[in-house]
């Protein structure tokens, strides 16, 4: 029972380091990438700042996909990076989607999810994911995550955690972000 227990804690250290450090997935060669689940809300009822996006009205752009909740002070925390981000680089084909899965039940109402929207001062699309459809369908485990999607739709990095201007996760995400936009579009 003790080596079990020694293995299970070794196993969440590991994991949590992982978090910590914020690379979920590092940047794969575009063979190895996995193409982004379909959105999940089709209804105007379910986005804001946005008619409701497919992949297809997206390609040829960088998108950056931030899973938060208006609650997570780590992800509030990570907007002014993240604004700044998507205002740095907007002109060469980044884009950033905010996908908002609730954890309280105050956070399923849209007024509330609008009001935090307003704000917190963000002006780029939100997809609102009240029955976690896109988070399951992705695989989403943490608030805030950040996914790098490719020009052709596929999921090539994915970052956990607050981020902030200058930290390493910053760092690592903008460099990804980088060469991505480098790529050819394909």
């Amino acid at each position: 029972m003790r080596v079990v227990r020694a293995l299970l804690a070794g196993v969440a250290l590991l994991v949590s380091a992982a978090v910590s450090a914020g690379a979920l997935l590092p940047l794969q060669p575009r063979a190895q990438a996995r193409e982004a689940p379909a959105f999940t809300q089709r209804s105007a009822e379910g986005w804001i700042n946005s008619s409701p996006l497919r992949w297809t009205d997206l390609r040829g752009a960088v998108v950056l996909l931030d899973f938060w909740t208006f609650a997570c002070w780590n992800c509030y925390r990570s907007f002014p990076w993240l604004k700044a981000l998507e205002a740095r680089y907007a002109d060469q084909g980044l884009r950033v989607i905010g996908i908002h899965s609730p954890e309280f039940e105050h956070e399923r109402e849209r007024e509330n999810v609008e009001r935090k929207v307003g704000e917190y001062g963000l002006t780029h699309p939100v997809m609102l994911d009240g029955d976690f459809a896109y988070w399951r369908a992705i695989g989403n485990e943490y608030w805030p995550t950040f996914y790098l999607i490719d020009r052709a739709g596929r999921i090539r990095a994915i970052y956990a955690g607050e981020t902030h201007a200058g930290d390493a996760r910053a760092q690592a995400i903008e460099a990804d972000l980088r060469a991505l936009l480098a790529e050819p579009d394909r």
